[in-house]
């Protein structure tokens, strides 16, 4: 068997090579790519079954991508020590794939098709996420399934003002704007990343940089499928039925029409009014036609109704509502929705309803992050819930989903850039965004309505952001277009292109596109961003109606959270023999105390519910890691007597001798007659021996001589 496959290689900009081999891994599977940049490599495959299932109209891809922990030599975490469900970030490549490819499937191919990529070597300071799509696409274009690709997606950072493509992980800690682009030949696909308040030039600028780095990666993947030479295989997955289709056009074209003239504000009576005119147009069939054409009906009827909505639009410059296409949905929100919450908010715009709460909680709510590249702890957490009801539906609760896990990261990235660092935010934030109602962009509501959740809290962010979905409807015959703000839900299906932009007042702190059109002219990119700027602007307004900057102090039930230094030579003597010292501590002021060790010293947070337990915490800490220092006075107890004197503890753990000459001016025959063990006495600290750091305490000195 041979062990030589076909291989590829190509250069970035800075020299790095980049391989893709094909031929000699994995050959059971239609397509198989393993790309290598250094040490690290991705292993990509591509399965597809030959025939589609009975009734499926619709592309059932699925594409996963794994890391294995092995690929950096380390044990994954938990019992089981075995690779489990997929991570966020695993989930969240998966994802960005997915948005790449699907588009690029021929409309009638409805074969299920598995893509599978996994990261089986890696390296501490390299993303794979940048190689996961071009291994994909290749292990695709070697294979003999239909694609109009090929692809690929690249990173592109702003660092010191220069375009970097595909940076280290290192690299991108230090960037204004870190994007990942997903490109073919000749058209942008897909745009996700965040930013700390760029301005819609620079993305745009960002953007081009990326694609010409993918041109030269799709170049390389047609030479590897030209030398492969895999014919694409024949398929047939639809019926079709030519004379149904214009019948059904002629029928119901014009009343779709005046579905979408009648400027319906309920999604329910829009989609109503739409079923209707379907249900009519099949209660003038046979019943066997009933039987036999239904499924094509609802294939046709839809390609109607599209097109209906799509012509309104573009015609009358007016929306399915009766908007303007720049126009927003009516806005309200208020704050303090729930009242035992720590922060908490509504935020609802038109016919789309978030539930935001936010909790605060010390290093011990840390999420802890242990991937097979990302490891370490996070202090700030966003999840997005989208149950089946906000949208009238019943569904089954199967877990947490793909989308609510990418919609609650972009989200996430959104807010993030604006929140307190360092001591000025001791504390780990969770944000939670519950989806009440939604028809058109709840991931924007979520940023929304966390801003509002967060500034009611009284954490305090650096502005505000706001958020706001575009969408787009072209006629690539005529270049007619319509840019649309805000958008419904049948918009985002009928459209052309759903971008989420998110910002402050100063600039965008988050995107992401995703176009559905060939051949989008940067004009229009541009002329998006900026009627997106606007629609921020506006929705930031409304929001400041109620409440406009973070309060001025926690809820009175939020926890308190204070960070001290000490000396890191006291850590051992705070945490104390098995954590008993710590523990005491803990249980006796009813706070929750960790340390770490950092810079040399001993950074002590402390959370406690009441500002009394909290300074009583701190006193007692202080006491422990406090250096005896002669002429001071302490309140001591006495901790055992003897016949020359009594030994006091004047800071926890430090003990000095009270000689029974100095306890008193007048001569005294027995200790025990004036000290008891247990009691409290105020001294003074008179000497400490240099040589054995013994401590001898006065009493006497404090008392009127006689």
């Amino acid at each position: 068997m041979s062990k030589i496959g076909i291989t590829k290689i190509f250069n970035l900009e800075d020299g790095r090579k980049i391989s893709i081999e094909t031929g000699r891994l994995a050959k059971q599977a239609d397509g198989s790519a393993l790309v290598t940049m250094g040490d690290t490599m991705l292993l990509a495959t591509i399965v597809a079954n030959k025939q589609a299932d009975k009734e499926v109209g619709f592309l059932p891809l699925s594409v996963d991508y794994k890391e294995k922990y092995a690929s950096l030599g380390r044990f994954p975490g938990g019992f089981f020590k075995r690779e489990a469900r997929p991570s966020d970030y695993e989930v969240l490549i998966s994802r960005l794939v997915d948005r790449a490819l699907r588009p690029l499937f021929p409309d009638n191919f409805h074969a299920q098709i598995q893509v599978q990529i996994q990261l089986i070597s890696g390296e501490e300071d390299v993303a794979p996420d940048v190689l996961a799509a071009l291994a994909a696409s290749s292990a695709i274009s070697v294979s003999d399934i239909p694609f109009n690709g090929p692809i690929s997606e690249v990173r592109v950072a702003k660092i010191n003002g220069e375009f970097v493509i595909n940076p280290n992980i290192s690299e991108t800690e230090k960037a204004d704007l870190n994007i990942i682009v997903a490109a073919s030949m000749d058209n942008i696909l897909m745009v996700e990343g965040e930013m700390k308040e760029v301005q819609e030039t620079d993305i745009i600028e960002a953007i081009k940089v990326a694609h010409k780095a993918i041109k030269v990666q799709c170049k390389i993947q047609i030479e590897l499928a030209e030398a492969v030479g895999k014919i694409k295989r024949e398929y047939c997955h639809e019926n079709n039925d030519i004379e149904l289709k214009e019948i059904i056009e002629k029928s119901t074209y014009d009343k779709c029409y005046d579905v979408a003239a009648s400027g319906f504000k309920d999604k329910h009576e829009r989609t109503n009014a739409f079923d209707a005119i379907k249900d009519n147009f099949i209660e003038t069939l046979s019943d066997q036609d009933k039987d036999i054409k239904t499924d094509l009906v609802n294939r046709y009827f839809h390609d109607v109704e599209k097109n209906a909505v799509r012509k309104f639009v573009l015609k009358e410059k007016i929306r399915l509502d009766g908007r303007k296409p720049d126009e927003i949905r009516p806005i309200w929100c208020e704050v303090n929705s729930l009242p035992s919450a720590h922060g908490s908010a509504i935020f609802t715009r038109g016919e789309t309803q978030a539930l935001v709460t936010v909790t605060l909680g010390g290093k011990m709510s840390e999420q802890i992050v242990d991937g097979a590249i990302f490891q370490g702890k996070s202090k700030f957490l966003l999840h997005y819930n989208f149950p089946s009801f906000a949208t009238g539906e019943v569904r089954p609760n199967r877990g947490v989903s793909r989308r609510e896990v990418g919609h609650g990261n972009l989200a996430l990235r959104a807010l993030k850039s604006v929140l307190p660092e360092g001591t000025d935010n001791p504390y780990t934030i969770r944000i939670v965004s519950d989806i009440l109602e939604s028809n058109g962009s709840s991931s924007m509501a979520t940023v929304c309505g966390g801003t509002l959740a967060l500034m009611d809290a009284g954490i305090k962010i650096a502005k505000p952001v706001s958020g706001i979905a575009m969408g787009l409807i072209i006629d690539k015959e005529t270049d007619d277009y319509a840019i649309l703000s805000d958008i419904l839900g049948d918009e985002d299906h009928l459209g052309d292109m759903d971008f989420k932009v998110t910002g402050t007042k100063d600039g965008i702190t988050a995107c992401q596109m995703d176009i559905k059109v060939d051949g989008l002219p940067y004009k229009i990119l541009y002329d998006a961003l900026n009627q997106a700027r606007e629609g921020r602007l506006h929705i930031l307004k409304e929001m400041e109606k109620t409440i406009s900057e973070p309060r001025n102090d926690y809820k009175p039930f939020a926890p308190r959270i204070i960070k001290i230094s000490i000396p890191k030579e006291f850590i051992g003597a705070v945490i104390g023999p098995g954590g008993k010292i710590i523990q005491g501590l803990q249980e006796e002021t009813n706070t929750t105390i960790t340390i770490d060790e950092k810079d040399n010293l001993g950074i002590v947070e402390i959370i406690s519910e009441g500002k009394g337990l909290m300074d009583l915490a701190i006193s007692k800490i202080k006491n422990i890691v406090a250096v005896p220092k002669i002429g001071e006075i302490y309140k001591g107890t006495v901790k055992n007597i003897t016949t020359f004197g009594a030994f006091i503890e004047i800071l926890p753990g430090k003990e000095g001798l009270l000689h029974i000459s100095e306890i008193d001016w007048t001569h005294i025959q027995n200790v025990e007659s004036v000290l008891k063990v247990g009691e409290e006495v105020e001294v003074k600290l008179i000497d400490i021996d240099k040589a054995t750091k013994k401590m001898r305490l006065s009493r006497k000195v404090l008392l009127p001589k006689i």
